[in-house]
């Protein structure tokens, strides 16, 4: 593994999407446009490192060919994030009398439906290949345990959620960043990951929206 383009897509994946989303709640309608498009672009250079700065293939962060058994993982997965996990972790905030995602949602659901949509198809497809692909194998590679990658960049993941979310919510990311990366390691597959983040965000944030606002 090449050093220093490694530790050049690692800044990148860890610390970029943190920067963007420190100016979240500062920004107009367009602007939040251009910062999920810039997200994106990260995404693509990202892939770039990869491909002409690494020269590894893309299976090395996960993007195999497409299988049906990548949807069918997906779903499962997302079926245990929506009906399992998320009834179990509102639970136990409940009783620990944590506040979770509604500050974030109430200003969400102030934004138009079509940008949710946006937003939730590139967010998960961006954060995936950043956190889930990239920087695990890529951290795992250097430190020599998918342990101690899988869980920095569960880590990394929760920050990066503090802005919108706040921190308490932001603590709930961690773990099921760290369930989406055993989830990856189990499979070895990104797609599933991609599939799972994209349905789950779709039922949580879209769903309750159009909801909210009915």
């Amino acid at each position: 593994m090449s050093f220093l383009p490694t530790i050049a897509g690692l800044c990148l994946a860890l610390i970029g999407p943190a920067l963007i989303a420190s100016f979240d709640n500062y920004q107009s309608l367009t602007s939040k446009v251009l910062g999920q498009i810039v997200l994106a672009t990260l995404a693509i250079v990202i892939l770039g490192i990869v491909i002409f700065w690494e020269k590894q293939p893309l299976s090395s962060i996960g993007l195999h060919s497409w299988h049906w058994h990548s949807l069918i993982w997906g779903l499962a997965f997302a079926g245990f994030l929506i009906f399992i996990y998320s009834p179990l972790l509102l639970w136990a905030m409940n009783k620990l009398g944590r506040s979770g995602f509604e500050s974030g949602l109430d200003e969400l659901t102030k934004l138009p439906v079509w940008y949710l949509i946006f937003a939730v198809g590139s967010g998960g497809i961006v954060e995936e290949i950043l956190y889930r692909g990239y920087a695990t194998e890529r951290l795992s590679g250097l430190t020599g345990s998918y342990w101690i990658g899988g869980m920095l960049c569960a880590i990394a993941f929760g920050i990066a959620h503090v802005p919108l979310w706040g921190w308490n919510a932001a603590c709930t990311t961690v773990i099921s960043g760290g369930l989406l990366t055993l989830f990856y390691l189990g499979t070895g597959d990104l797609l599933p990951c991609i599939i799972a983040h994209i349905i789950t965000d779709t039922v949580g944030i879209i769903v309750k929206s159009l909801r909210s606002n009915s």
